[in-house]
């Protein structure tokens, strides 16, 4: 492999191990606050017990997520030197306002609540968590300001070969950066609830004490509730998204249906195998005037394909390949981000229906799908960001930048190869150390109470049906 390749290959693997941790604590950070609001309204102990449980899994994938998200920030000045050059005036600001303002705020009163239990008073210590959960997003929002320039660069001039900002205030109201923004505040929540509700689910199969039982009992409805609602959103932030491609990054929309030709209506792919070499679909199962509904919301209108849109680039910004490479990642990427959000929402309607039959602690199997499913949107949140980035090939920054421009002239395959494995290496001992902590706290005791019935049959019919744990 070359340099570029590698430069690219290294900042996805960082990036993708990263991201497994953004998510959930995006999420998590929210439902933990919303358990703490219910103690304070309610003065429950047991909310109380499930706020301090699940903080304090917060807090350990709070902690590996940010020695994870230090390197990214490096690996601008080491691989991609070229590229901050050309656009340090504008990726600056918003990563240092997220690191000054944000992450500052999120780091100072995430100590605060840690430490702040029975030192403060309800309210000021609610407050806490609360500044946490904003903050980790205001962070994310940041940080995706500069992404989305990335996308759609606005509020910039280009002054001696360097893009120069005119207007901070575009950068904020980017549309690109509404729609992401959005999707990803929406994926987390999903994320966050979909942890819960697995561990929930072992805890509860397993629970011995009542305490246990009403606790675990009361996390899976929340997280089922807040699963529910945020999937819901993922697919309408999701599809509002999509038609905003239609528009602004049609190559990115064409790629992600491996769409080769313009269509009017235009198909919706299910299967595809294609033939980059040609620049045209060997085999295509598609659905008619689908692609269309979803991109103007009526079954006509014209998709514009690859091949068109490669020739309309090359007119414009002159001789080259501007189709994403390799397509088909960009393809396969969108398929399996939708196939698992669609069983993710199967997964958490069968959960409220069984909730609401008083099953659920009678479907031991379902419940160890659940705990399975806590990787399920971790596996979409990749693909969505592979989607996001391989569509936008070959730029770095969309229209003005080419990827190969922005790498650095000095590295070499050696420096690459050798840094490329200790990222990975050192990466995955973080991803198995959070395995190992998330489980330990996880699936270790929580309570001390009094034990339930233990019959030959298990738990009684009230106790099955979770009565009482709401």
């Amino acid at each position: 492999m070359d340099v570029l390749t590698l430069s690219r290959l290294q900042f996805a693997v960082t990036t993708l191990f990263h991201y497994i941790f953004v998510p959930l604590t995006l999420g998590l950070a929210f439902t933990v606050a919303l358990m703490q609001t219910a103690y304070f309204i309610t003065g429950d102990d047991i909310y109380k017990r499930m706020t301090k449980f699940w903080g304090k899994l917060f807090i350990i994938n709070f902690a590996i997520g940010v020695v994870t998200g230090i390197v990214q920030e490096f690996q601008f000045g080491m691989n991609w030197s070229e590229y901050s050059r050309f656009v340090g005036d504008i990726f600056g600001a918003p990563l240092a306002i997220e690191a000054l303002m944000a992450f500052f705020l999120e780091s100072v009163f995430i100590g605060v609540w840690i430490f702040g239990w029975d030192r403060l008073k309800k309210s000021v210590h609610l407050a806490a968590i609360w500044v946490v959960a904003l903050a980790s997003n205001i962070s994310a929002l940041w940080i995706l300001a500069a992404n989305s320039w990335m996308q759609n660069p606005v509020g910039y001039e280009i002054v001696n070969g360097r893009a120069q900002m005119t207007d901070f205030f575009a950068l904020l109201t980017n549309p690109y950066l509404s729609h992401m923004f959005t999707h990803v505040l929406s994926t987390a929540l999903v994320t966050s609830a979909a942890f819960v509700l697995g561990i929930s689910a072992y805890r509860l199969v397993r629970a011995r004490e009542e305490v246990d039982l009403i606790m675990f009992g009361r996390s899976f409805k929340i997280a089922a509730g807040i699963g529910l609602v945020s999937i819901a959103l993922s697919f309408l932030t999701g599809h509002a998204q999509a038609q905003y491609l239609a528009n602004h990054q049609p190559m990115k929309l064409a790629a992600a249906e491996g769409l080769w030709e313009s269509e009017d209506p235009a198909s919706l792919s299910l299967f595809q195998i294609g033939d980059e070499t040609n620049n045209e679909a060997i085999f295509n199962i598609r659905f008619p005037w689908l692609l269309s509904l979803l991109a103007f919301d009526t079954p006509s209108g014209e998709v514009l394909g690859l091949n068109p849109l490669n020739e309309m680039y090359q007119e414009m910004y002159g001789p080259g390949d501007y189709i994403p490479n390799p397509i088909y990642l960009t393809y396969w990427s969108f398929r399996i981000m939708v196939g698992v959000f669609t069983v993710m929402t199967i997964l958490i309607l069968t959960a409220l229906w069984k909730m609401w039959r008083g099953t659920l602690l009678k479907s031991p199997r379902f419940m160890a799908v659940l705990v399975f499913a806590i990787t399920l949107p971790h596996l979409a949140n990749g693909t969505g960001w592979l989607l996001t980035e391989m569509g936008r090939q070959p730029w770095i920054v969309h229209g003005l930048m080419r990827t190969e421009a922005g790498i650095s002239p000095a590295l070499t395959v050696t420096d690459l190869t050798i840094s490329l494995i200790g990222f990975t290496l050192v990466y995955s001992m973080l991803v198995i150390a959070e395995f190992f902590l998330l489980w330990k706290y996880g699936s270790g005791g929580t309570s001390t109470g009094d034990i339930l019935p233990n019959t030959d049959e298990g738990y009684t019919a009230d106790d099955l049906s979770l009565e009482g744990a709401y």
